[in-house]
């Protein structure tokens, strides 16, 4: 049994705090907000009043935080995770950040003796709450080793991606994709309307066909075809637009750092931002289609 520092258990952290405690994990928890640590602790983890108490007697710290400048602010400041942790403790950020400020934690950590992962999750809430998250990992072979254990406890697919930074690439080369596929669905789905198809009949076709992929068999834009997914729920529950977009944007910083071209990738990005100005920030990034339609 080993004790875990886990700083964010909001929409995501929680579910996976949860999650190690019915593994008989031993959870230490830390949240700004308390209605975020209250189903951790009655789940049977303990609530830390700071990040640093949390973290004192870990022997693994995990992080899930909304952004780069949150997780640079829990690693790299004066006090922080590197100078509270115990020196074995292994150190796991779980958050979908910018390279830099992933590649920057590394450096430090390497530098005060610490393993160190980037370790991004796919699956979103429902992922978190199943235990069957993808983890995409970035870091040396040592602390990839030391991590999987714990990451098995909350997910199904944990994949070694490369060095410092590269769970984050392969984390916003991966959702860049998803939201252009979902986009391409969404347009064939509304075209088919147009045309008079019906969505089962379309969804029967596309799903065996050259067109088959995630966005159409796993997360079907349209209700009736995947019972499962958020078209379904009036477009809840799933995976918000505002969260893609944010990865979209960490795509399109990466690819003009990198001097790669995008095209799609950018026009998706444009596409996201005007649906979330429209009000739907929080509604799930299939739910697109409305505006596509033009009901928005």
């Amino acid at each position: 049994m080993s004790t875990v520092a886990f700083i964010g258990v909001g929409n995501m952290g929680g579910p996976m705090a949860r999650n190690l405690l019915k593994a008989q994990e031993q959870v230490l928890a830390f949240d700004v907000s308390p209605a975020a640590l209250k189903p951790v602790v009655d789940a049977g983890g303990k609530e830390a009043a700071t990040a640093l108490e949390a973290v004192t007697d870990a022997d693994i710290v995990i992080t899930m935080l909304p952004a780069g400048a949150h997780v640079r602010s829990v690693y790299l400041e004066d006090a922080s995770v590197l100078t509270a942790a115990r020196k074995d403790a292994l150190l796991i950020d779980c958050s979908t950040i910018d390279i830099d400020s992933a590649r920057a934690v590394h450096v430090a950590a390497l530098k005060a003796g610490f393993d160190f992962l980037d370790a991004p999750v796919s699956g979103g809430v429902g992922g978190a709450e199943a235990g069957t998250l993808a983890f995409m990992c970035g870091g040396s072979d040592r602390a990839f080793a030391r991590a999987k254990p714990v990451l098995e406890k909350m997910g199904k697919r944990i994949v070694h991606a490369g060095g410092a930074g590269a769970g984050q690439a392969a984390k916003i080369c991966n959702n860049m994709l998803l939201a252009i596929s979902m986009i391409g669905t969404c347009e064939a789905f509304a075209l088919g309307e147009k045309l008079g198809l019906e969505h089962q009949k379309l969804f029967d076709i596309i799903s065996a066909a050259s067109g088959q992929c995630w966005s159409v068999t796993t997360y079907c834009p349209v209700p009736g075809p995947v019972p499962a997914a958020p078209s379904n729920r009036d477009y809840t529950g799933g995976f918000a637009t505002n969260l893609m977009l944010k990865d979209l944007k960490l795509a399109q910083a990466a690819a003009a750092g990198a001097g790669a071209t995008t095209p799609l990738g950018a026009e998706a990005a444009q596409l996201y931002s005007l649906f979330a100005a429209k009000g739907n920030g929080g509604v799930d990034f299939s739910g697109i289609i409305r505006m596509l339609r033009g009901e928005l």
